[in-house]
């Protein structure tokens, strides 16, 4: 996938600015899988009580960039027409074994499962400097679209 193509995938997430977590699309196979990075700056303002002095990016927020990263994977699919009100519903299996601080960059990987109807579900990661941060499973619902040749 090209650049532009990888930075309008990105654009597919209802988020403002200020609440997105993927800063970077790495890769991206429409409707199956994609990786994505986001990297803690330091200025962000949920690390000044979380917590002072000992920045730590939030596990709630590792949760949240996953699901945006899911959510641009199944909207990106070539065979269903992308869903309005696309949300998180829905987490399993959710296992924390570290975080990020300031300065470190968190690679996220998810695979979509499966799909029925309105729900996705989906499997991520998350990485900082190769260890792994987080695993979970989740489900994305949305109001249904229909198959792009239904027309």
């Amino acid at each position: 996938m090209t650049d532009d193509t990888l930075t309008s995938a990105l654009k597919l997430l209802p988020h403002g600015p200020e609440f997105r977590f993927i800063d970077r699309l790495c890769s991206l196979e429409p409707g199956k899988s994609g990786t994505g990075e986001y990297t803690v700056r330091g200025d962000e303002s949920f690390l000044r009580g979380h917590f002072p002095g000992e920045p730590l990016f939030p596990g709630v927020l590792l949760v949240e960039a996953a699901a945006q990263l899911a959510g641009v994977v199944a909207q990106c699919d070539p065979t269903v027409r992308p869903m309005a009100g696309l949300k998180l519903t829905a987490l399993r299996n959710v296992k924390f074994f570290g975080t990020a601080r300031p300065g470190e960059t968190i690679a996220f990987e998810t695979q979509i499962v499966g799909r029925l109807n309105n729900l996705v579900q989906a499997e991520a990661t998350a990485f900082v400097a190769g260890a792994l941060v987080m695993q979970l499973g989740l489900t994305l619902s949305g109001e249904p679209r229909g198959k792009i040749d239904d027309g």
